[in-house]
């Protein structure tokens, strides 16, 4: 199966995980709590989505050139992608952090309302998640974790 010899596929997958798990500990450094869910979760340092993309064109770089029309599309994906986790992304987190305040607000108008205590927690609170894009530092540590991971891999593995 040629799917097994996709370089470039290959060293994406490796730079999203090797991302995902490095936030962890680089969580627990800044703030001293171990926090496991980061793994799955988005947002963070380093961006997995930067990581990812940035892996993919480095890859397919070193397999097809960087003249190669492929090479285009990838570097233009990864571009879009890491504009967009600094933009769009990055604004819908900070807009969830005000409607999480309103939202806290309006709970201790509520707390007084008659049968407000009786109604489980699920329906009192539902937050809407915050950590949805990236920082630019963010994004620009994802590029280079993709680019050296993805050199490092053809220069271990495939060589």
């Amino acid at each position: 199966m040629e799917i097994f010899h996709n370089f470039p596929l290959w060293a994406s997958l490796i730079s999203i995980l090797f991302a995902q798990f490095v936030k962890v500990p680089i969580q627990f450094i800044a703030t001293r709590e171990l926090n496991w869910s980061l793994i799955t979760s988005t947002g963070g340092m380093p961006s997995s989505h930067s990581a990812a993309v940035t892996a993919l064109s480095t890859g397919v770089a070193i397999e097809s050139g960087v003249s190669s029309p492929v090479f285009a599309v990838a570097a233009m994906f990864a571009i879009i992608t890491m504009f967009d986790a600094t933009g769009v992304r990055r604004q819908a987190g900070e807009q969830a952090i005000v409607l999480n305040r309103l939202m806290g607000d309006f709970q201790k108008f509520m707390t007084d309302a008659k049968g407000w205590q009786n109604k489980p927690d699920l329906e009192k609170r539902k937050e809407l998640k915050e950590l949805l894009g990236h920082k630019p530092i963010e994004v620009f540590f994802g590029g280079i974790t993709g680019i050296v991971l993805t050199l490092l891999i053809h220069f271990f593995m495939f060589q």
